[in-house]
């Protein structure tokens, strides 16, 4: 499979003499270093997470993002993401024992109030994880074996990228291809509220949009744009005819889908409304059309 580097790939953050890890790698595990400064270096990776701006920039160009809650830490694990570093409340290292020891990366232990003055906010769930990310796929080889995928044009909410990948993991969709504008899908945000199923559902992004329409046609598939209009396809007609390949293209959460990208598809498929109400959230409307288009609506 052809990689990509875009979001790509992290680099291990141990401090030198900072091993969970045993000397010489004999799996002799060391157990967690407790760190009481705020302010201490090693805890760099989990500094200023409230800040949106500061993020945006900083993870993917050190290769890097965090993964929050006992849940998300150990599906990032399941689906091969290699960790920097973990960082633990003490309540959390009983239960989180199983994963300390088989850290090949630093584990810190923190008072709550240490974790809230580093990370900026309060951690509830007291576990946190910085990891490394994947190089991305190519397009191409992400479409090759896929059936059914979702198009993100512009969807810049953390939470609502969440929400979709949540619900393309839940009705099966193949994959998620994002245009170049999209909201990063690893964001602490955007991780916590799929549940981690943005570590699971295969995802990359489009170089070049709409433009790279043509390559989800040449890939073969019919491309239909979710948009309000008064010539579009009835969901449910367009679902009826199952085509073998389908990707469903949805756009920002106010503007919709752009006209150029309308015009690009093959077909434009909206979803009939009831009580004069006009659309739906992005999210919402995702997980309508992925029902629709799977194979338990058929």
């Amino acid at each position: 499979m052809t990689e990509r580097g875009a979001e790509g790939a992290g680099r291990p953050g141990a401090a030198d003499g900072d091993a969970a890890v045993a000397e010489g790698g004999s799996g002799d595990v060391r157990g967690p270093v407790t760190v009481e400064d705020p302010g201490d270096p090693r805890l760099g990776d989990y500094t200023g997470l409230t800040d949106v701006r500061l993020r945006r920039v900083r993870e993917p160009a050190e290769g890097l993002f965090i993964a929050e809650g006992e849940k998300v830490i150990r599906r990032a694990l399941a689906a091969g993401y290699e960790m920097r570093s973990m960082l633990l409340t003490p309540k959390w290292a009983e239960a989180m024992c199983d994963v300390v020891a088989a850290a090949r990366a630093p584990v810190y232990s923190v008072g709550p109030e240490v974790a809230e003055r580093v990370t900026g906010y309060h951690v509830h769930r007291g576990a946190l994880a910085s990891m490394c990310r994947k190089p991305l796929p190519s397009p191409a080889d992400l479409l090759a074996d896929a059936r059914r995928v979702a198009v993100l044009e512009a969807v810049n909410d953390h939470t609502n990228v969440g929400a979709l990948f949540r619900s393309a993991a839940a009705l099966g969709m193949d994959a998620v291809l994002l245009s170049p504008d999209c909201a990063d899908p690893l964001y602490r945000r955007s991780v916590k509220v799929s549940m981690g199923a943005v570590l699971q559902v295969p995802w990359t992004r489009l170089e070049s949009w709409p433009g790279d329409v043509g390559v989800l046609r040449e890939a073969g598939y019919v491309t239909a744009a979710l948009a309000l209009d008064e010539n579009a396809v009835g969901l449910g007609e367009f679902a009826a005819r199952r085509h073998p390949r389908t990707a469903l293209i949805l756009g920002s959460e106010g503007d919709g889908l752009r006209p150029s990208t309308v015009a690009a598809a093959d077909v434009t498929v909206r979803i009939p409304m009831s009580a004069g109400v006009d659309s739906l959230n992005v999210a919402a409307a995702a997980a309508v059309a992925f029902y629709a288009t799977g194979p338990a609506a058929g």
